[in-house]
Parts: structure tokens; C-alpha cells; sequence
């Protein structure tokens, strides 16, 4: 990477931590290093769950810059974004984000979609670490490139890759890599040529087969191993995305926190 990429790029960190004060979930701890922040916690179900809206004030993510999330909960917390991340093409330098839950109550990671424009160079990697009984149920929209305007993903890489441990033992791995235009991305084994995917995780020791069925009557395509649920879209639409998971979200946060689904206020906004 040259030396003006590097001092253009951007590096921001945001770590916090939920405790539980009584029965109420408290951000007990919050530390900000660079253009990553959290709005001020509310409590739109009662005090029990804070819900916190994570910002990225830049609005996009371009090549050289890192983010990185670190949560710690021990209560209730529901964390979510104010909009699309947008991934920007790259002339070299790879983007990165990390995402870092230490889970010992319950966390939701329920974000907007991601769009990683055409010629991007983009790695997502989430580490989710659950202590016993603990409870996570969290989502990842992708769009490949800005279909609205007729963009299609036929440069750059994307990389993801997520790991779900329990009391340190590995529950689910994955890995997974996009070259703009390859073969994967049309292949029936692949995308089929669609430009939306998505994946949502639930992880309870309250996830049995009745819960799985419940869920499959959203119709979603859903898998459940032992510990972890994953539910799959694939299509071309970000906001049938959205819905898809917000109806499974619906189905799994009564099974799994035993609250009914109450959607964060600035998805309405």
C-alpha cells in the first residue's frame, strides 16, 4: 500500500460493553477510536433490552480502511445500523471489518444491508463467543454491486468469514470467497446469477426441532446443527431480504429470549 493510500485510509474501533444493572441492561462502557460510534442507548421494550444504533459517520468503506466492533454482553443488548454500509471500489488496497461478540446473556446484531460496489476489495470476518446459555441471533445482507443503477459485481474479491464457538468449543465455521465476475457467482452451486445473499445465525440451547419448524413455516431455506441455527436468502432484492429475516426474527426471539419481536425504531425512518 503507498503512503497516500495510508493517509487516506481510515482506522476506527468501537468497543462496548453491556452490563446488567438489576434488571436493567446498562452500556456500561464504551470506547471510540476513529470514525465508528454508538447513539445514545434506548429503551423502546422496557429496560431489560438497550438498544444501541452503531455509526460510521463517513458512510462508506473504501480501500485501506478497518473497522473493528468489539462487544461485550451481559444483559439484553439489540445492536443495529442506520443504513446500508456501502464498500467502495479499491485501486489496491484491501477494506476490512471485524466483528468481535463476547456473548454471556443475550445479543442481537441486526444491521442494514451491505453493498459492495463493483471493483471492491473487501473482507468480513465475524468471531462470535457464547458462554454457557448464552443467547445470538444476528444477520449479514449482501448486494453485489449497485443493481439500482445497473452496476454489476464483475471486478473484486469479497471475503467473508465467520466462526460461532461455545465455551470454546467450534459450533459453525465458514469461509467463504467472491471474485467479481468468476464463474461462482452464475454457477447453480453458487449465486445462479443472483446479485442478493444473505445469512442469519441464532445460537441457544433453546433451539430444538420445533423451533425449526416454526421457522420453516416463514418459508426460509433453514438449517439447525447442533447449537446454531442458519437461515439462507438468495435473490435480488435487499428489502425482501430484510423481510425474509425480520420474519424469522420474529419466529426466533420469542423461542430464544422469550420477547416478543420489536423492531428498532430507525428501521421506520
Amino acid at each position: 500500500m503507498s503512503m497516500e493510500a495510508l493517509a487516506s485510509s481510515w482506522r476506527a474501533q468501537l468497543a462496548l460493553e453491556f452490563e446488567c444493572d438489576g434488571r436493567r441492561t446498562v452500556l456500561a462502557k464504551r470506547v471510540s477510536d476513529g470514525p465508528l460510534v454508538v447513539q445514545k442507548p434506548l429503551y423502546p421494550e422496557g429496560e431489560e433490552v438497550c438498544h444501541a444504533i452503531v455509526v460510521h459517520p463517513p458512510g462508506g468503506i473504501a480501500g485501506g480502511d478497518e473497522l473493528t466492533l468489539e462487544v461485550k454482553s451481559e444483559g439484553h443488548a439489540l445492536l443495529t445500523t442506520p443504513g446500508a454500509a456501502k464498500w467502495y471500489r479499491s485501486a489496491g488496497p484491501w477494506a476490512r471489518q471485524k466483528l468481535v461478540f463476547d456473548v454471556e446473556g443475550t445479543l442481537e446484531w441486526l444491521p442494514r444491508e451491505t453493498i459492495v460496489f463493483d471493483a471492491a476489495l473487501a473482507e468480513l470476518d465475524c468471531e462470535i463467543r457464547l458462554g454457557p446459555g448464552a443467547r445470538y441471533i444476528g444477520w449479514e445482507i449482501v448486494c453485489l454491486g449497485r443493481t439500482g443503477s445497473g452496476e454489476r459485481f464483475n471486478k473484486g474479491i469479497l471475503k467473508t468469514h465467520t466462526r460461532v464457538a461455545s465455551d470454546r468449543k467450534l459450533l459453525w465455521l465458514e469461509r467463504g470467497e467472491l471474485d467479481g465476475g468468476g464463474a461462482l457467482l452464475h454457477s447453480p452451486v453458487g449465486l445462479g446469477g443472483h446479485s442478493v445473499f444473505g445469512t442469519l445465525l441464532a445460537a441457544s440451547p433453546e433451539l430444538d426441532s420445533a423451533v425449526l419448524r416454526e421457522c420453516r413455516k416463514t418459508g426460509a431455506a433453514v438449517t439447525l446443527v447442533p447449537g446454531v441455527l442458519i437461515a439462507r436468502y438468495l435473490g435480488n432484492s435487499t428489502e425482501e431480504a430484510m423481510a425474509a429475516f425480520t420474519r424469522l426474527w420474529s419466529v426466533l426471539r420469542p423461542a430464544i429470549a422469550g420477547r416478543q419481536a420489536i423492531e428498532p425504531r430507525i428501521w421506520r425512518t
